[in-house]
């Protein structure tokens, strides 16, 4: 267990708590406030961050899409230039922290924006950023990374930069209530994939990052199992925390991670528009079945740490099952259809974008290749 870890967001956390921006963001500095659809106009939130930006120059953009494209943010990152913004509030869920990120490091970048994400140009200054979150499932309100699609070329990609950490993330558990129970659903589903893609990896030993993963995946199963008990405060708020700490980099400290149920998962995304969250639960099971040998280990921890299972011969087998079956008591999808033409058609497509996208070695083994992801892709293609 070898590493260094800081995470410098300051946490906002709890009901009435978008007014702490008044006073956390300089009254000097020009703000560009990014948005998605109109739903915070709908549900009270934009009316407060008004308020709360009264003495402060600002301006908005809005637009960004679920899984949020080039293309749009490229209209931000000239208005970013244009008018010399300073800050960049970001408000909504992931998908808009992301784009604000992406916004955030274009902006201070003379070329294509897209450079970033293809390992062109490193980052190596971005405006500075503070998150409203919305929705919570990713934890981008207090990590590093992005992920933004190219709609022209169907490619989803990742980026890293600490330039890019939002320096504040307020967490009002409130904003939830007026939510779709799907966006609920997908939070729930992508937070414990996130832990899952650090946790079921390798007998490493560290032994706070596992009990604390453990714990994380045991809230999201109450949680999923309270769904329908969902409209009260508690629940809301531990959903909202539960997220933000399967991805803020502490249980990935020092731990092998996995990641590969993510890169395969992108490409549903960016091929035929399927939620992120709900493109993890239809690779995960899959996954985990073509890795079993080198997962097993860490399947049976789960199994007896998480679901409370007893030792048995086939317990990793009943792990996965058990993962499974969570999936689809949320009437999320293990399996895809939504693709046209043949099912070899479809796999052959996915397997082209992967290896399109340099993802020919994935895992904490790097042993994922081409061949593997696409007897993945051949069970999780229905």
């Amino acid at each position: 267990m070898q590493f260094s870890y800081v995470n410098p967001t300051q946490i906002h956390f709890g009901q009435g708590q978008i007014k702490t921006i008044e006073s956390v963001i300089p009254t000097d500095q020009k703000v560009l406030v990014i948005y998605g659809g109109g739903s915070i106009k709908r549900n009270g939130v934009y009316d407060q961050v008004s308020q709360a930006l009264a003495h402060h120059q600002w301006s908005e953009f809005s637009g960004v899409e679920p899984n949020p494209t080039k293309e749009t943010l490229d209209k931000a990152v000239a208005i970013a230039k244009e008018q010399d913004i300073d800050f960049i509030l970001a408000v909504g869920g992931g998908s808009v922290i992301d784009g604000s990120k992406y916004v955030a490091a274009a902006a201070k970048y003379d070329g294509d924006g897209w450079d970033i994400m293809v390992g062109k140009h490193q980052v190596t200054a971005a405006i500075p950023i503070g998150a409203i979150l919305t929705l919570p499932a990713t934890g981008s309100e207090s990590n590093m990374g992005a992920v933004v699609t190219k709609a022209e070329t169907h490619d989803k990609l990742p980026f890293m930069t600490p330039h890019v950490q939002p320096k504040f993330a307020v967490m009002d558990p409130d904003v939830m209530k007026t939510l779709p129970e799907k966006q609920l659903i997908n939070g729930i589903v992508d937070a414990w994939v996130h832990v899952c893609e650090q946790y079921l990896t390798t007998d490493h030993g560290a032994m706070v990052q596992d009990g604390y993963a453990e714990a994380l995946l045991r809230n999201l199963k109450t949680l999923g199992e309270q769904f329908d008990a969902r409209d009260n405060d508690q629940w809301r708020a531990n959903l909202m925390w539960t997220a933000n700490q399967a991805l803020n980099g502490l249980i990935g400290s020092g731990v092998t991670q996995d990641w590969a149920t993510h890169m395969i998962g992108h490409e549903f995304t960016a091929l035929w528009a399927v939620d992120h969250a709900r493109s993890l639960a239809i690779v995960q099971p899959s996954l985990l079945r073509n890795q079993f040998a080198v997962k097993q280990a860490k399947l049976e921890q789960m199994g007896k740490n998480v679901f409370g299972f007893a030792d048995s011969d086939n317990l990793a087998e009943e792990t996965i099952k058990a993962i499974e079956a969570f999936y689809l008591s949320l009437g999320v999808d293990t399996q895809f259809n939504g693709y046209q033409g043949t099912k070899q058609e479809a796999v052959d497509t996915v397997v082209k974008q992967l290896e399109q996208h340099g993802m020919v070695a994935l895992g904490e083994n790097q042993a994922i290749d081409l061949t593997q992801s696409r007897k993945i892709l051949e069970l999780a293609i229905s």
